[in-house]
C-alpha cells in the first residue's frame, strides 16, 4: 500500500465497511486505508521512532483488519479507535522485539524496561472473553466443511488455495466455503449482512 501523504480521505461508515470487508471487497480495504492509513503510522512512529518501523507496523494492521475482518467489532467501538489500539499494540511489539535483539547483542536493556505494560485492562479483559467465547460458539455452528476451510485458513495460516488441497477439493469450493463461513461469522459477531448483498444487488 502507498501512502496517502498528509491528507486523509472522508472516514466510511463503520458497520457498512466491515460488511463490505467481511465479503472480500478490496475497495473497502482502500477506503479503510486512505482514511486511517496517516493514523495508525502516527500511533506506530510515536512508540517505534522509526517511520520504517511505522510503515512495517501499517502493513501489519490493515493485513490483519483484510484477513480477519470479523475481530472487528462496530457495536463496540470505532473502527479508528480499534486500528488505533491495534497499531499502539503492534509498535509496542516491534519496540519489545528489537530490545530483545538488543539484549542478546550484549547491549543495555533498560528501554526494554521503559516500555509500558500494553496488556489488557480488567474491563477490556472480559470484553475479549466474551468475543472469544462468541466466536468460539459461532465456529462451532458453522458446517463441518466451512468450520474445516475457516481452521486452515485462519488458525493454521493456510491461504485458500493450500486448504484446497489439504481437504482434496477445487479451489473454488474451498473459496466458496470460506466467504460464507465468513458471512455466517459476521451476523453472529457483528451486524448481519445488507439483504441487498445476498441478493447480488
Amino acid at each position: 500500500m502507498e501512502s496517502t501523504g498528509g491528507t486523509s480521505a472522508p472516514p466510511p461508515a463503520d458497520a457498512e465497511v466491515h460488511r463490505r470487508l467481511v465479503y472480500g471487497d478490496e475497495s473497502a480495504l482502500a477506503e479503510v486505508y486512505a482514511a486511517y492509513g496517516g493514523l495508525v503510522r502516527r500511533v506506530a512512529v510515536r512508540v517505534t521512532r522509526s517511520p520504517a518501523a511505522a510503515e512495517d507496523v501499517a502493513q501489519e494492521v490493515f493485513a490483519h483488519l483484510w484477513s480477519r475482518p470479523y475481530t472487528f467489532d462496530a457495536n463496540r467501538g470505532s473502527l479508528r479507535t480499534w486500528l488505533s489500539v491495534l497499531a499502539h499494540r503492534r509498535a509496542v511489539d516491534w519496540v519489545r522485539s528489537e530490545a530483545r535483539h538488543r539484549k542478546d547483542a550484549g547491549a543495555d536493556d533498560s528501554a526494554l524496561q521503559a516500555i509500558p505494560d500494553a496488556g489488557p485492562g480488567p474491563d477490556e479483559t472480559v470484553v475479549d472473553r466474551e468475543r472469544s467465547l462468541l466466536l468460539h460458539t459461532a465456529l462451532a455452528e458453522l458446517p463441518q466443511p466451512q468450520r474445516e476451510v475457516v481452521h486452515l485458513a485462519y488458525f493454521a495460516g493456510r491461504t485458500y488455495r493450500q486448504a484446497a488441497v489439504e481437504l482434496g477439493i477445487p479451489e473454488g469450493t474451498a473459496k466458496t466455503r470460506l466467504r460464507s463461513a465468513l458471512r455466517s461469522l459476521a451476523e453472529t459477531l457483528a451486524d448481519p449482512p445488507d439483504p441487498a448483498l445476498e441478493r447480488g444487488a
